[in-house]
């Protein structure tokens, strides 16, 4: 267990900020099993690289992705004066979202429940040392 007051320790652990660029799109209509197989081919790539594999990726959400990363290198650029060039990246996941429950009808009066799943994806980009 931790040592201290409660407010000691949330000040410890809001201390630690990443100073990284990244951008978070929040409630994609992809599920994460559909965004993680294009996840997977840019994670550790360059940022000129990733950005050509999205761009002629067919995928729904290579589409979701080229935006967000351009959104991640705008931000390294304009807010940390990072060079796109040596830009990499360093990290990129998607966390499960709310789920929208929809009802299908079907034979002899059934309804079969279809599940619209939604996802969180965020790029964290870094630069090379």
């Amino acid at each position: 267990m931790a040592k201290g007051h409660r407010s000691q320790i949330k000040r410890e652990r809001n201390a630690i900020k990443d100073t990284r660029p990244s951008a978070k799109l929040s409630y994609a209509r992809v599920s994460v099993t559909k965004a993680c197989f294009v996840l997977d081919a840019i994670r550790g790539k360059d940022l000129e690289t990733a950005l050509g594999i999205v761009t002629y990726n067919p995928r729904y959400a290579s589409s979701l992705l080229k935006k967000l990363l351009e959104s991640a290198a705008a931000n390294a650029e304009n807010n940390n004066g990072m060079n796109r060039n040596n830009l990499y990246v360093a990290e990129c996941y998607a966390n499960k979202g709310p789920t929208m429950k929809r009802v299908k009808p079907r034979a002899q009066g059934r309804a079969y429940r279809i599940e619209k799943r939604t996802s969180h994806i965020t790029v964290v980009l870094d630069e090379k040392k």
